[in-house]
């Protein structure tokens, strides 16, 4: 005897399996769909962060024209992932769009590096003084640890000779981003971020010249100590001249292709 209030009722437990399974489905689809579009994006900044780097090091040289089978053939991915690539790239500064023909590695010039590091200046010179102005004791521990840090990698990888250190590169990075991290301008610090970048690429032009005639860890500790009394005119003079010093060694490199 079934009592009142408990009896099944057979097309409602069907209507509910069948609705269950829908949703199911459906779940499964959505999971399916965005695991895919996962996993294109990752492939698309794999490429992005490969070819980026081989822009920044110089491997893909300025002015170079890249083809899109010849980038599937190096870097092993396909078209759509390179193409993407390319095209942040481009808003990046990186790649220049050649009309409709393609793509090629965003030329340098030594006017470009002047604008460059001109602009570099500017910006800089006032996210150090904000970051000063407002840094903590933590902010400190950064700048001090970050500075440690880079002193205890070889900027070079032989004596004989300059081969860039990638693990020196990114100390190097840590090490100038922290000292401005206390500036409360995202903005600035974002452009300060990629200008630096762009400045990598122009930086390892002079390496061969910069190093080891340059007692960088000396530049680095005394920034370091201005910056760690407060004293914002010291911090900025010796930043600025640590830019221009990089600068001068690198237009050098730059004098021949210009009169070229």
């Amino acid at each position: 005897m079934i009592r009142e209030g408990t009896a099944s009722n057979p097309g409602t437990d069907l209507d509910e399996t069948i609705h269950g399974n829908e949703l199911t489905a459906k779940d499964e689809t959505t999971s399916g769909q965005n695991a895919d579009a996962l996993g294109s994006s990752s492939i698309t900044s794999q490429a992005y962060s490969r070819l980026r780097s081989d822009i920044m090091s110089g491997a893909l040289t300025p002015g170079k024209k890249l083809k899109i089978e010849e980038l599937r053939s190096r870097y092993e991915f396909g078209s759509s992932p390179i193409r993407e690539a390319l095209s942040m790239l481009t808003s990046d500064l990186f790649v220049e769009r050649i009309d409709q023909r393609g793509f090629r590695v965003a030329d340098v010039s030594e006017k470009e590096f002047d604008e460059l590091l001109r602009t570099r200046r500017w910006l800089e010179e006032r996210a150090l003084r904000e970051s000063i102005t407002h840094g903590d004791n933590r902010w400190e521990e950064q700048v001090v640890l970050s500075a440690y840090r880079l002193s205890r990698v070889p900027r070079s990888q032989a004596n004989d000779q300059f081969v860039a250190n990638e693990e020196w590169e990114i100390r190097h990075k840590h090490f100038h981003m922290a000292l401005l991290a206390a500036c409360p301008s995202s903005i600035m610090l974002k452009f300060c971020d990629q200008l630096y970048d762009q400045n990598v690429r122009y930086r390892h032009l002079s390496g061969s010249k910069a190093y080891p005639s340059r007692d960088i860890n000396a530049e680095h500790n005394a920034i370091t100590d201005a910056v760690l009394e407060r004293n914002a005119d010291l911090a900025v003079e010796l930043l600025m001249s640590h830019y221009s010093t990089t600068g001068n060694f690198l237009k050098e490199e730059l004098a021949p292709k210009r009169k070229a």
